[in-house]
């Protein structure tokens, strides 16, 4: 009982950091841990992007995994930003995987288009070229513009909160993300 109770105050001290090294390590219980710390924040989070809660529960069982398979490669990495980021970041890439697979799963409609679903169809099919295109030009950026405009856009964080988050100057977040935008209209122009 001691010896629980000694661990789990050695775990309530630690950050998440150092959750995710004894993570690493195989340590169940900082797993546990980090998990418990986490995982309602990042529940919100994906909520806030998908209202489907089966995609979500999904998403937060990806990420999990993930994080568990993967934990070794955050805690041999000296720049890896934050481990709630770096948490972040699986998730949000396993959002777009499911939407992805979702979007290929759809089928097109057996019956014959009417006029005002033929309509419908036309305005999906140049959002997704839009989507596309835009997809091209994101992927043309730095990874450092990219970080920035997936945590000022898709998460809707504030210049202090992304310069926290990245652990870059807010200057440079602003730089980063002024030179994103230009760039993104110059693609889609």
């Amino acid at each position: 009982m001691v010896v629980l109770l000694i661990v789990r105050r050695s775990l309530d001290a630690a950050d998440e950091e150092e959750l995710v090294r004894r993570t690493a390590a195989g340590d169940r219980r900082a797993f546990d841990e980090l998990y418990r710390r986490t995982s309602p924040w990042l529940l919100v989070r994906l909520r806030r992007r998908c209202a489907d809660d089966d995609v979500v529960a999904d998403v937060m069982q990806e990420t999990y995994l993930a994080v568990w398979r993967a934990a070794g490669g955050f805690a041999g990495s000296t720049a890896s930003g934050s481990a709630v980021g770096w948490l972040w970041t699986i998730a949000a890439h396993r959002l777009v995987d499911a939407f992805r697979r979702r979007a290929r799963q759809r089928q097109p409609p057996a019956v014959p288009l009417t006029e005002t679903v033929a309509s419908a169809a036309e305005d999906e099919v140049m959002a997704a070229r839009v989507g596309q295109e835009l997809e091209q030009a994101l992927l043309a950026l730095p990874t450092e513009a990219r970080q920035v405009l997936r945590a000022m856009v898709l998460d809707g964080l504030s210049v202090r909160e992304t310069s926290l988050l990245l652990g870059v100057p807010e200057n440079t977040v602003k730089s980063r993300a002024r030179r994103a935008r230009i760039a993104l209209r110059e693609a889609l122009s």
